[in-house]
C-alpha cells in the first residue's frame, strides 16, 4: 500500500504542471450552439475535467481550477491551454473535441466561484498527507560536491520545475518537478538541507537538498498565500485565502492546529495576506487582508499569557488569560496590511494597504509590536511592495527602500524619523529590489512597466542615486538575488525562452547565462538564513 501511495503521489506531482487535463480516451462531444453552451459549462466540466480537478474544482491530480488560484494566469491563456493542451503533461488539447463556443465556457467557468464555496478542514488536512522517511542507513550527507550554503533554489514557473544551483560555479545539481504556481518564496530550515515550497493551490511540499528527493507533503488549504518556517526549525505554518485560516505543522507537516481568521467575536472573518518568521522574537508575525489586525504568535513556550479585550492592570492578573505559547495576540489597526517586512530588530513591522473600491491611494503604516499600537504613517506615494523592501545604513541611520508597483521611483525612508530622505527615479514601477551587505549597490527592476519591463536600474546606496542600467531588450528582466560573498547578483529574463543571468555586482557585467523556463524567484540558502539584509526574509 506504501508503495501504491508513493506511486500515486509522484503521479500526481508529474501532474500538476498542467492547467487542464486529458484523459486516455474522451468521448467525442456533441457540439451545441454558443447559446447553450454556458449552461452545459458544469456538465462539460464533470465529463472532461473532474476526474483530475475534482468535482468541486479544488484539484487532485491536477491543480485547483479557482478563481484565486488562476488569478494571475490571464484569461487567454487558459483557453489556448483547454484548446492546445500543454507539452510534456498528460494535459492535451480539447480543438478537435469541442466546439469554440464550449471551450470559452469552460475557460469563463473555471474562473468564478465554486457555489457553496468548497471547505478543507483538519481531517482534509491530514489524509492529504504523505512522506517518505529517510531509509535506515542511509547517509545524512549530499548526493553532491558544492558549499551546501551557497546553493540557489531556482523557481521555473514556466513549465513548474525547480532548478538547485551550485552558487560557485553556477552549473545546476538537479532540476525536479515542483506543484502548480509556487508562491510566496520557498522557506530554508536554520541549517539549510530542508526547503519548503508552498503552492497557490494549498500544498506544502518539504524537499531534502542533500538527497535530491521530496520527503513530505500537505494541503494546508484550497489557495495559499505563503509559507513560513521558524528559527528553531520546529514549526511550518500556511497563510490561506481559502479557507480563511492558518495552518501549523511540525517540521514533518503533521498539523498541528488550525487558526480561524476572525474577529475574537467570530463574526468575520478574513483571508490571510501574509505570514512571516520573526527569529528574534520567537514567533511568527501575520497579516489579515480583509480585518484591520496584526497577529502575533509565539513558539517560544515562555511567552506571557495574552489578554483579549480590555484589563486594568495585567500585572494583577484580571480578567481570564489565554496561554501565549501558540496562540494568538491581537494588534487592532485602522486600515488591513496586503503584506509587510520587518525593521532589523524585528520590533516594527511595516505595511501596505491596497486602495480600497472606489479608491486610487494605496496607504502604508508602522507597528510597533511590542506596544502593540501603529506609531507612523509611511509617506510613500503609489503603491509600495513592502514585501520586497530592504534595509541598510546610510548617513548614519539605517534606512527603508521600497519599490513601487504604482509608480516609477524608489522611496527611502529613515527609519528612526518615518521621514523619506529620497525619492530616486526610475524608468518604470518594479516589483522586486534586492542588494547584500557586502555590496554597495541595490539593485531594482521595472518589470510592471510595459515600455521598461526589460531594465535593471543599479542604485548607490551612499549616495542613493542611479549609476547604471543593465537591460534584456524586450524581455522581462527582474528578481535579483546575491551570492554568498555579495560578489554576483543573478537576475531572471522571465520568459518561456528565458535565462538566469549571472552579473559581476562589482562591475554589472555578464559573466554567465544560463537557459531556464520563464525563471522567476531565486533563493540563496546562506542569505536567507541569515538574514541577510539585502533580501527578504
Amino acid at each position: 500500500m506504501k508503495t501504491l501511495k508513493n506511486t500515486l503521489r509522484r503521479g500526481a506531482l508529474a501532474l500538476a504542471a498542467a492547467l487542464l487535463p486529458l484523459g486516455a480516451v474522451h468521448a467525442q462531444a456533441p457540439v451545441p450552439d454558443a447559446g447553450t453552451a454556458l449552461a452545459q459549462a458544469p456538465r462539460l466540466y464533470q465529463q472532461h475535467c473532474a476526474s483530475c480537478h475534482g468535482e468541486q474544482r479544488t484539484g487532485l491530480m491536477g491543480p485547483a481550477l479557482l478563481p484565486e488560484s488562476l488569478a494571475r494566469i490571464r484569461a487567454p491563456e487558459v483557453l489556448r491551454v483547454i484548446r492546445e493542451g500543454r507539452q510534456a503533461t498528460q494535459m492535451g488539447g480539447f480543438a478537435d473535441q469541442l466546439s469554440d463556443a464550449e471551450m470559452q465556457t469552460l475557460a469563463d467557468w473555471v474562473r468564478t466561484p465554486v457555489v457553496p464555496a468548497p471547505r478543507w478542514e483538519e481531517a482534509d488536512i491530514r489524509a492529504s498527507r504523505e512522506s517518505t522517511p529517510l531509509p535506515a542507513g542511509e547517509p545524512a550527507t549530499p548526493l553532491w560536491q558544492a558549499d551546501p550554503m551557497n546553493l540557489f533554489v531556482v523557481v521555473e514557473a514556466g513549465d513548474h520545475h525547480v532548478t538547485l544551483l551550485d552558487g560557485d560555479t553556477f552549473e545546476p545539481i538537479t532540476r525536479f518537478q515542483s506543484r502548480f504556481a509556487l508562491h510566496g518564496g520557498p522557506k530554508f530550515t536554520p541549517d539549510g538541507r530542508y526547503v519548503f515550497f508552498g503552492s497557490r493551490d494549498g500544498w506544502i511540499t518539504k524537499y531534502d537538498l542533500y538527497r535530491l528527493r521530496v520527503v513530505a507533503e500537505v494541503r494546508a488549504g484550497l489557495n495559499m498565500r505563503n509559507v513560513a518556517v521558524s528559527g528553531d526549525g520546529r514549526w511550518v505554518i500556511a497563510a490561506n485565502y481559502l479557507p480563511h485560516t492558518l495552518a501549523l505543522f511540525d517540521a514533518d507537516l503533521n498539523l498541528v492546529k488550525t487558526y480561524d481568521a476572525t474577529t475574537l467575536d467570530g463574526k468575520a472573518s478574513s483571508r490571510v495576506s501574509a505570514v512571516y518568521d520573526a527569529t528574534p522574537r520567537h514567533s511568527f508575525i501575520v497579516a489579515l487582508k480583509d480585518i484591520p489586525e496584526v497577529w502575533e504568535i509565539s513558539y517560544d513556550e515562555k511567552a506571557e499569557p495574552i489578554y483579549d479585550g480590555l484589563v486594568h492592570d495585567y500585572k494583577m492578573g484580571e480578567g481570564i488569560a489565554r496561554p501565549g505559547y501558540l496562540n494568538v495576540r491581537r494588534t487592532p489597526l485602522q486600515d488591513p496590511l496586503d503584506d509587510f517586512f520587518f525593521d532589523q530588530p524585528y520590533r516594527h513591522v511595516l505595511g501596505a494597504t491596497r486602495p480600497a473600491k472606489g479608491s486610487q491611494a494605496a496607504s502604508a503604516q508602522v507597528v510597533n509590536l511590542d506596544a502593540r499600537v501603529k506609531v507612523a504613517d509611511l509617506p510613500i506615494a503609489g503603491m509600495p511592495h513592502l514585501g520586497s523592501g530592504i534595509t541598510f545604513a546610510w548617513n548614519g541611520t539605517t534606512v527603508l527602500a521600497s519599490p513601487n508597483l504604482g509608480g516609477g521611483a524608489i522611496d527611502v525612508i529613515d527609519m528612526k524619523t518615518w521621514k523619506t530622505v529620497r525619492t530616486i527615479p526610475t524608468p518604470g514601477p518594479g516589483f522586486f529590489m534586492r542588494s547584500h551587505e557586502d555590496t554597495p549597490y541595490a539593485w531594482t527592476d521595472s518589470m510592471m512597466s510595459p515600455s521598461a519591463r526589460d531594465t535593471l536600474t543599479v542604485i548607490d546606496k551612499r549616495t542613493l542615486e542611479p549609476v547604471a542600467q543593465v537591460r534584456e531588450p524586450g524581455k522581462t528582466l527582474a528578481h535579483i538575488e546575491f551570492t554568498r560573498d555579495g560578489r554576483y547578483a543573478l537576475a531572471s529574463v522571465s520568459e518561456a525562452d528565458g535565462a538566469l543571468i549571472v552579473y559581476d555586482a562589482g562591475t554589472f557585467k555578464e559573466v554567465k547565462r544560463l537557459p531556464m523556463n520563464k525563471p522567476v524567484g531565486k533563493y540563496n540558502v546562506w542569505n536567507k538564513i541569515t538574514r541577510s539584509e539585502g533580501t527578504s526574509h
